[in-house]
């Protein structure tokens, strides 16, 4: 239960996907200005990571692996994150159509959110087993959910700040980003 503990911690805070793996920034950077967008990002990439996890570990672990077919891993786990993120895609659109307006484009670049991929193969890397790797999963797409949505309250409330005209747009954003990823790097001598 503890390893379980320092895996989730870990994967959430410490080695955060975006802050200090520098992954997922396309939807970090753009779906991060109202905090309920953010918030719907976030939710979905917990649903993608968290299963694309379970379903990754159960085809490297018994089909890829014993046939001796783990040198397409990276393509299987591609095409299990694209049939993921499509029934996330009818999913929002039947069920929230607001949210599914609101994410625009960034909802199909999960597919190719390149944090989605490198947790399925930083599972296989570390030696995961399937529920460790659903643990990891979960821990990062809540480290990307945590991240998202304060970045999202820091875009917030700067539009009511008086903002230099050379800053004003993505260069305070990237700015906050990196202020954010300091911060972040705190966390590292808790594990």
């Amino acid at each position: 239960m503890q390893d379980l503990l320092l895996i989730i911690i870990g994967s959430a805070l410490v080695n955060n996907v975006v802050l200090s793996q520098f992954l997922g920034l396309c939807p970090f950077l753009g779906v991060s200005k109202k905090v309920e967008t953010a918030g719907g990002m976030g939710a979905a990439v917990i649903f993608v990571i968290t299963i694309a996890s379970f379903v990754a570990s159960l085809i490297y672990k018994f089909i890829l692996n014993p046939l001796g077919l783990s040198y397409l891993q990276t393509i299987v786990f591609i095409l299990v994150i694209a049939a993921l993120v499509q029934f996330v895609e009818m999913f929002l659109k039947k069920s929230m159509p607001a949210l599914y307006e609101s994410l625009g484009v960034y909802l199909p670049l999960i597919t190719t959110n390149c944090a989605v991929l490198g947790v399925a193969l930083n599972n296989v890397q570390d030696g995961y087993n399937i529920l460790q790797s659903v643990i990891n999963g979960f821990g990062t797409a809540a480290g990307f959910t945590i991240a998202i949505v304060i970045l999202a309250g820091i875009r917030e409330n700067m539009e009511f700040n008086d903002i230099p005209e050379s800053f004003q747009g993505m260069p305070i954003v990237l700015v906050s980003a990196g202020l954010m990823a300091i911060a972040f790097f705190g966390f590292s001598g808790v594990i």
